[in-house]
This record gives structure tokens, C-alpha cells and sequence, in this order.
């Protein structure tokens, strides 16, 4: 068995979205040859609330490593859980390299100072190294304010260090890394790309019956109720503005409807952190047709209300490259989804193609396509809801996304990088 340390500061007992990118690789590399190692910091560093549950999802032999990192001071000068563990990660790293004989490091990011990390092993110890794109490092927010501007300076400043002598560049879809290598034109003759989708764990959603536990944001009612359950980007407000109007000028249509957005707020732990509500509020929505739960809550939580909800909600961005991970978790919960997505989005087609829902295409140059389309949407939707069964959910079409196959694109590339 090949070796493979994967450098993850966040990792469950985590809430966050991205850990399970790196859980489920670890999950399913050792049938594939490779045995993993995670590198992750010390829980008692975390800012956000943990999730005791979401550990029971980890296989028990996993090997799990963990570093120290600085508090977080007060007042909160640096957050990131990658600047404040960096040094405590690379010594441990470095330490577990030469003690294992690690074969390759691969490197999640965000946070994406941790980056960084693969350049300095690399030079320290000549181990290989990929960096997986979560998130795209250099990203452009036009008209946005100082604090993103400068994070977009150091970006370009850091990422063509990180990536000097990479092997392996993955990410989310091919638009997640597309800049990386147009920044960075020489890794095309020395690192190898491959697109990987978050994929879904069916396993997972299994689990839950186990948990026999009852959703608690929202009570079951005669209304049908549908769930957005994640993050708000903020290319999404236009088009969730755009739904809103759609549906404030048609009114009688929604009476019998509710949209329960769920861990949508400016804060993880933050219940009240409101995104949505002012925007319903403006429109004339809030509790009424629309319901927002800023705080994040547990994984396993979200996919307890997600069982117990009508329908799944998902809105995308005018961004192409952005593939939300929770169209993978609404597939694999059989309940019928209504998406707003932009049309070369992976997402889009991993809907249409596992026929579990209906998936509307965002216009990025005509966001107002959707003011007038919506109220129709929602009709066909309802249609679609009635006759809806969970066994015409296309699961060998689904297969391609499961998170074993994702983990067997990882493999191939590894096993070509390190032969």
C-alpha cells in the first residue's frame, strides 16, 4: 500500500462543508491502495460548534494525527485555522513524512495558506504533493470593498509559490483550478489536473434512521416545505432577489408553500445573523412564504430535515465553475428538487441526468429572465412533486458521483504521478 498524508485543519468533529471532502477520500482510499493519514488541528482550536455525530462517520482505523495552534485572540485578529496552526502543521508533517515514508501529501484547501505547506515539505524532504481547489484561491469580486481586494492581492502573490512544484491540481470541476494553470503555464508540462465533484456517501443518509432523531427548526404542516439547507454566495443574491420578486407578485400561488433556509446566516454560530430575512422582509415574504435558521447546525441535522421536508431547494450563482455539495446530499435524500442553477454547472447536470428534479439555468447577463420565468417554474415544479417517486431517482446515473468514484479519479492521478 502507498502512503498518502492528507493535510485537513479542519476535520470532524468539524461542521464545516468542506471536511468532508477530505472524510470521505479517507474513507475510501485504502480499497484503492492507498493507506491514508490525516493531519488535521486539534479540535480544542476550532471556533465553530462541534459535531460529536458527524465523528461517528469516520472510519475507526483511520489513522488520525493532530497539531497545536495559537488561540484566537481577543481582539479576533486572525481567524484562520490555517495561519494560526501553519508552523505547528509543517513540523508535524515533516515528522510524519519521514516516519511513515509518506509517498504524497495532498492538501485541501481552504484555508489556503495551508497551501503552502506542499512547497516547504517538498523542499524539506522531496515528498510529492497535490493541492485540491474546495474553493478558487485567486477570486475576482468586482466592485467589492478593501478587505477582499487585499485578499485577492495575496492570493496572486502566494498561490504561484504553493503551486511552483506541485504534481497534482485538483478540484471541485474543472473551473475551480481553469486559473491556476493559466496563471501558472509551466504546470502543464509538470503536474496533472483532474476534475473531482464533491460526490455523495448513500452510506451517510443511511446512518440517520440510526440517530432517530426529529427535525427541530421547523414542525411538519399541511404547507409543502422545502429546505436550502448551506452557505449564501454572494453572486446567489441576485437571483434569490430576482425569485423573490417573482414570488411577491404572485402571491395566491405561494399560500400553500414554505422555504426554510437553513444555516444561510453571516456567522457559523451566529443565530442571528440574518441574510435572507431582510430581503423577504422587503418583499414581504418573511414568515410567511419564506423562513430563515442562520446558525449552521450538524451535518447529520441537516440531512434529519432534509428527510422531513416536501422538497429540496438549491440556488446556485451566476458563477459557472460553482457546484454546490449539497445537490449530491438532495439527490441521495429522494426528495424532489427544484434548483436554480447556472447551466454549465455540474450541478445542473447531475439533477437532469439522475432525473431527481427539475433545474432552471441561470442567465448571469439577464437575471430578470427569472422574474418572469419563476412563477412558471414553480407551477411545473408542483407538478412534478405530485407524481414524484423516489425510485425514478436514476441511481446508476448517480453512480459516476458517488464518493467512491470521485476517490477513484484521485487514485488514477496518483497512481500515474507516483508509478
Amino acid at each position: 500500500m502507498k502512503k498518502i498524508l492528507i493535510i485537513s485543519p479542519h476535520f470532524p468533529p468539524s461542521n464545516l462543508a468542506a471536511v468532508h471532502r477530505s472524510r470521505l477520500f479517507a474513507q475510501h482510499l485504502p480499497s484503492m491502495g492507498w493507506d491514508p493519514i490525516v493531519l488535521m488541528i486539534d479540535e480544542k482550536y476550532y471556533e465553530e460548534k462541534l459535531d460529536r455525530n458527524l465523528e461517528k462517520l469516520v472510519p475507526a482505523n483511520l489513522k488520525i494525527e493532530k497539531a497545536e495552534a495559537f488561540n484566537v485572540t481577543t481582539p479576533r485578529l486572525i481567524g484562520d485555522i490555517g495561519m494560526r496552526g501553519f508552523f505547528q502543521l509543517y513540523k508535524k508533517a515533516k515528522q510524519i513524512v519521514r516516519r511513515d515514508k509518506i509517498d504524497f501529501v495532498y492538501i485541501p484547501i481552504p484555508s489556503f495558506y495551508v497551501a503552502l505547506l506542499g512547497r516547504w515539505l517538498h523542499a524539506s524532504t522531496g515528498v510529492k504533493y497535490g493541492i485540491d481547489y474546495i474553493d478558487p484561491w485567486v477570486h475576482e469580486f468586482p466592485g467589492a470593498g478593501l478587505r477582499y481586494r487585499l485578499s485577492e492581492t495575496v492570493a496572486k502573490f502566494l498561490e504561484p509559490i504553493a503551486v511552483k512544484k506541485a504534481s497534482l491540481i485538483t478540484g471541485v470541476a474543472e473551473g475551480y483550478y481553469k486559473g491556476v494553470h493559466e496563471r501558472n503555464p509551466h504546470l502543464l508540462q509538470s503536474c496533472v489536473f483532474a476534475a473531482m465533484p464533491y460526490g455523495g456517501e448513500k452510506e451517510d443518509h443511511n446512518k440517520v434512521a440510526q440517530l432517530h432523531s426529529k427535525p427541530y427548526l421547523f414542525a411538519k404542516s399541511t404547507k409543502t416545505q422545502l429546505v436550502y439547507a448551506g452557505a449564501m454566495l454572494p453572486k446567489a443574491y441576485g437571483p434569490l432577489e430576482a425569485i423573490f420578486k417573482a414570488i411577491s407578485s404572485a402571491r395566491d400561488k405561494y399560500q400553500n408553500i414554505e422555504f426554510h433556509f437553513i444555516g444561510t446566516g453571516k456567522m457559523p454560530n451566529d443565530p442571528e445573523g440574518y441574510n435572507i430575512k431582510p430581503l423577504a422582509e422587503k418583499y414581504g415574504l418573511w414568515q410567511t412564504v419564506v423562513f430563515e435558521y442562520p446558525a449552521r447546525i450538524p451535518y447529520m441535522d441537516v440531512l434529519v430535515h432534509l428527510d422531513a421536508a416536501d422538497g429540496v431547494f438549491i440556488l446556485g450563482s451566476t458563477e459557472p465553475h460553482y457546484t454546490p455539495s449539497k445537490v449530491y446530499q438532495a439527490v441521495l435524500s429522494a426528495r424532489p428538487i427544484l434548483a436554480v442553477l447556472h447551466g454549465e454547472s455540474t450541478a445542473f447536470k447531475v439533477i437532469n441526468n439522475t432525473k431527481a428534479g427539475i433545474a432552471y439555468p441561470i442567465l448571469p447577463d439577464n437575471i430578470d429572465k427569472i422574474l418572469t420565468d419563476f412563477n412558471l417554474l414553480i407551477e411545473n415544479y408542483m407538478q412534478f412533486m405530485q407524481h414524484f417517486q423516489p425510485s425514478q431517482v436514476d441511481t446508476k446515473a448517480f453512480d459516476q458521483y458517488s464518493a467512491k468514484a470521485v476517490t477513484q479519479i484521485l487514485v488514477n492521478a496518483l497512481n500515474k504521478i507516483c508509478a
